[in-house]
């Protein structure tokens, strides 16, 4: 399981729940149920890792609970 945080939200336009992983730009998921999203959002997320290794950037850590002002 990530350490990323995840927001999670019913899309209306797309008939999906959508998740959103802010702190890796550009990952996101989507699937027809909230379980399947985030399963769908975890092989992203290490997509999204093993493709930034390849290229040689950055990986941030984890920082849990993001805090919006």
């Amino acid at each position: 399981m990530s350490k990323y945080e995840m927001i999670i939200y019913w899309s209306k336009d797309d008939n999906a729940y959508v998740v959103e992983v802010p702190e890796l730009p550009g990952c996101m998921a989507d699937g027809p149920t909230y379980v399947e999203a985030v399963q769908e959002a975890e092989k992203v997320i290490q997509e999204w890792i093993e493709t930034a290794r390849e290229l040689g950037r950055t990986i941030p850590e984890p920082r849990g609970r993001l805090v919006y002002a």
